[in-house]
């Protein structure tokens, strides 16, 4: 049985479990609640919190995630108490001297890190797109502005207190600083279209949807990673690995994710299996002994003695975003009134929202789903147009309403306004990301931008958004390609030349010629000086057009305006 209680001001739920006491410290913000610009400021201060805490006799951690941040500890009742005073502690007098050894064991634990891709196809470089992009605001944040954070964020109106144990320890307190229940307000996902997939995977097949939060959902990721698992592992050997998980999100969403790895040469069966499994479930086929099965198992689970004990987490969390906690028997009820059809209906809703990642060149629009376009959803600005310096067609636009480099795939245009982050190089270079993730850059050594125009990007980029980076070794300041550039200038030199010399000689031929023919000679000479004429005729024609050529080559290399 959870009993709610409150310790200074913190709601707190308590579990009854004898040994040693476990319990977690949740606060309302975390990665979806920052900006590109400010991105890994929760988690700097989660490090800076647990700092003083070093090599200790008892378990804890510390976890920044989506929504929310956790301090978890685990041992005897003076442990408990002391970590967790000391986690307020923390959070009242931030190490600020270990900002910048902080900042890179962060930038350590990133580099070892697989971030997720999908958040950011879906939602962009913002929000809950934020857990898929670098912390890129370690690069540029303050002490002033980690401590500000702190403080607006990490407050005993901001915080729930789970515990699980003999008892709440008597002399627990949680001195934390007044503040406010803070809101989620989460940007819409910029992914327009769905059923949708993009072709970047290495491996296997993943798939990502957004379906109503509730039993009913839970039941069809059950159902999905059964028939995976038949299909894929069990009955075809493809892949090892095939699994599907249920997570609950913010107000009444939740988000499924299926997961099937797949060998090199094994991929193109496991789309495909991946695919048909998909559809057989959104098409109704679905086994109604199954579903009575899978909610038999479920139902199970809530008469196991330490449900309630795994769901103290969750009701933390659920308690701070504003959802109402249900008790065992509400959510039993629940469960057995879910029909196959319901299950139908979910798979349908969930086909309707999904996102795949498949193996870099596979395609689904044979299947239906669209491909998620990388290029942007703006339109590319007017503006000073620069070719590429490597004779490519590749072109970068500077307008007074944002930039835009084209290439064969499209314009990759970031709006000044919509402009989350502009990573800034002491070389003059500019890399500016849209809060659709995408990204627009501009290199002086590939384009020939002048001091002016990178000047004008400034100005137009709000200065919050800016993060200065650390000047670049030589060797990583990309160079225009000109083994694949100069051919196409080279060679109509090199046929100008040619032709210029042909007409030369023809031209000293037929006046030599000329100069030494007598009447006497007869036809044959008349006619030989006429073919000598007509031949100078005809290369000074061809040295002129060559000659144009080459102009014209020339005047292509270099920038003209839009």
């Amino acid at each position: 049985m959870i009993r709610e209680t409150e310790i200074d001001g913190v709601p707190t739920f308590f579990a009854h479990r004898p040994g040693p006491i476990s319990a977690g410290l949740t606060f309302r913000v975390g990665r979806a609640d920052e900006t590109l610009a400010t991105s890994g400021i929760t988690h700097l201060v989660e490090h800076l919190v647990l700092y003083r805490h070093g090599v200790a006799d008892y378990h804890y951690n510390g976890a920044t995630a989506s929504l929310f941040t956790v301090f978890a500890v685990q041992g005897s009742a003076e442990h408990v108490v002391e970590y967790l005073t000391g986690v307020c502690d923390g959070l009242a007098r931030l190490p600020l001297d270990r900002l910048e050894a902080e900042k890179s064991i962060l930038r350590t634990e990133a580099a070892s890190r697989s971030d997720p891709s999908v958040p950011l196809w879906r939602y962009g470089a913002q929000g809950r797109g934020l857990v898929s992009c670098r912390e890129l605001g370690l690069d540029r944040l303050s002490g002033r502005e980690v401590s500000d954070w702190a403080q607006k964020w990490f407050t005993r109106d901001n915080a729930v207190l789970w515990l699980a144990g003999d008892d709440i320890p008597k002399d627990l307190r949680l001195d934390l600083v007044a503040g406010r229940r803070m809101p989620v307000v989460l940007p819409p996902p910029v992914l327009e279209r769905t059923p949708a997939y993009v072709a970047r995977g290495q491996g296997g097949v993943l798939m990502n949807t957004l379906v109503p939060r509730g039993a009913v959902a839970q039941l069809y990721a059950s159902i999905i990673e059964r028939e995976l698992f038949q299909t894929l592992r069990r009955d075809g050997g493809l892949s090892y690995m095939a699994e599907a998980s249920y997570q609950p999100g913010a107000a009444d969403t939740a988000e499924i994710n299926a997961l099937a790895d797949a060998l090199p040469d094994k991929q193109d069966a496991v789309v495909g299996e991946f695919i048909d499994v998909l559809a057989k479930l959104s098409a109704g086929r679905i086994n109604p002994a199954d579903v009575d099965a899978l909610r038999t198992n479920g139902d199970q689970a809530f008469t196991h003695p330490d449900y309630e004990l795994s769901t103290l987490p969750g009701r933390a969390f659920g308690h701070l975003i504003g959802r109402t906690a249900r008790n065992v028997d509400q959510l039993r009820a629940e469960l057995a009134a879910v029909s196959t059809e319901d299950v139908v209906a979910m798979a349908r809703v969930a086909h309707a929202n999904s996102l795949l990642v498949v193996p870099e060149g596979h395609r689904l629009d044979w299947a239906g789903y669209d491909e998620v376009s990388v290029t942007s959803r703006f339109e590319t600005p007017a503006g000073y147009r620069y070719r590429s310096r490597s004779g490519d067609t590749c072109e970068l636009v500077v307008g007074p309403e944002g930039i835009s480099l084209t290439s064969p795939a499209g314009p990759a245009t970031v709006a000044y306004k919509e402009c989350a982050a502009m990573l800034a190089w002491p070389d003059g270079a500019r890399l500016l990301v849209g809060r659709d993730g995408v990204q627009a850059r501009v290199e002086p050594t590939l384009f020939e931008v002048d001091r002016a125009k990178l000047a004008e990007i400034d100005r137009n980029v709000d200065a919050a958004v800016v993060i200065p980076m650390p000047a670049r070794e030589a060797k990583a300041i990309p160079q225009p390609a000109q083994p694949e550039a100069e051919p196409k200038l080279r060679k109509p030199l090199r046929n100008l030349a040619i032709s210029a010399i042909v007409t030369a000689v023809l031209i000293i031929m037929t006046i030599q010629f000329a100069s030494a023919w007598k009447p006497s000679d007869g036809e044959l000479a008349e006619k030989a000086i006429l073919w000598l004429l007509l031949g100078s005729a005809g290369s000074v024609l061809v040295t002129y057009f060559t000659g144009m050529s080459v102009l014209l080559a020339w005047r292509r290399r270099r920038s003209s305006p839009a």
